[in-house]
C-alpha cells in the first residue's frame, strides 16, 4: 500500500513544522504571567463548551471569557500573513480552513454566552493582559445571563 504524500515539502520542513508548539508559546507565557500576577486564575488549553473540540489558550470559566492567542502564520494575520511558497496547494487551503474555523468558534462561543478575546502573537503582551484583566473583572462584577 502506498503512503500518502506528506504535507511537508522536505524532511527539514517537516521537522520544523512538527516542532511548532500548540500551547505554551512565548506570547502565551508572557500574557499568562501578567494575568496571573494580577491575581486572576484560568485554565490553559481548555475547551469552553463540552464536546466542542476547540480550546482557548486561557479560559476563565466563571466569567465565561475565552482567550485565543493566534499565531500570525497559522491564522493568517492581516498584518503579517505570508503566502507559503513551498507546497502552497496544501497550505493555502489549510490556512483558509483555520480562519474559517476561528470565525465559527467565535460564533459558537458567543452564542453560548462567552466573551471571546482573540489576540495575535505580535501584540504587546502588556496590552493583551490589560484587556483580559479588565474584561474578566468586569464580567465577574456584572455577569450576564446565559441563554
Amino acid at each position: 500500500m502506498r503512503q500518502p504524500r506528506s504535507w511537508a515539502s522536505s524532511p527539514a520542513a517537516r521537522a520544523v513544522m512538527r516542532g511548532n508548539r500548540k500551547r505554551d508559546t512565548s506570547p502565551e507565557l508572557a500574557v499568562r504571567r501578567m494575568v496571573h500576577a494580577a491575581g486572576l486564575r484560568y485554565r490553559v488549553a481548555a475547551a469552553p463548551i463540552p464536546g466542542l473540540r476547540r480550546t482557548a489558550d486561557l479560559l476563565f470559566r466563571p466569567a465565561r471569557v475565552a482567550v485565543p492567542i493566534d499565531g500570525c502564520f497559522w491564522h493568517s494575520c492581516p498584518e503579517h500573513a505570508s503566502s507559503p511558497r513551498a507546497n502552497s496547494e496544501y497550505w493555502i487551503p489549510k490556512l483558509a480552513r483555520n480562519v474559517a474555523r476561528d470565525a465559527e468558534t467565535n460564533h459558537l462561543l458567543e452564542r453560548a454566552g462567552w466573551t471571546v478575546l482573540r489576540f495575535w502573537e505580535h501584540e504587546d503582551p502588556r496590552d493583551v493582559a490589560d484587556t483580559i484583566i479588565r474584561t474578566v473583572r468586569a464580567r465577574r462584577a456584572h455577569p450576564r445571563r446565559t441563554p
